[in-house]
């Protein structure tokens, strides 16, 4: 999967079937607030979107970044994949 980081209009890009899905994002210090999930008009692959919330918690992680998950569905990831607790800021419970 191809992930393109646009930071101009702050939120990590891929593209599915020729249309792109995203995943906004503001950053507060060293954290990342995955605010909002784009996608487009009948698109319901919720793999593919876990497998997208995987790579960008890499990127996260690489670049030393805690992550603040504020959209549901990207609550209910970390709630479904305890293993990216760690990037939790201090505090932060899911």
């Amino acid at each position: 999967m191809e992930i393109k980081d646009n930071t101009f209009a702050r939120q990590f890009e891929t593209m599915v079937d020729g249309k792109m899905i995203s995943v906004e994002y503001s950053f507060q210090e060293k954290k990342i607030f995955l605010t909002r999930i784009n996608t487009f008009e009948g698109f319901d692959n919720e793999e593919l979107i876990n497998v997208f919330l995987k790579n960008i918690l890499e990127i996260a992680e690489e670049r030393k970044l805690k992550v603040v998950p504020t959209y549901p569905k990207i609550t209910m990831f970390f709630r479904k994949n305890p293993k990216y607790k760690e990037l939790l800021p201090p505090g932060i419970k899911i």
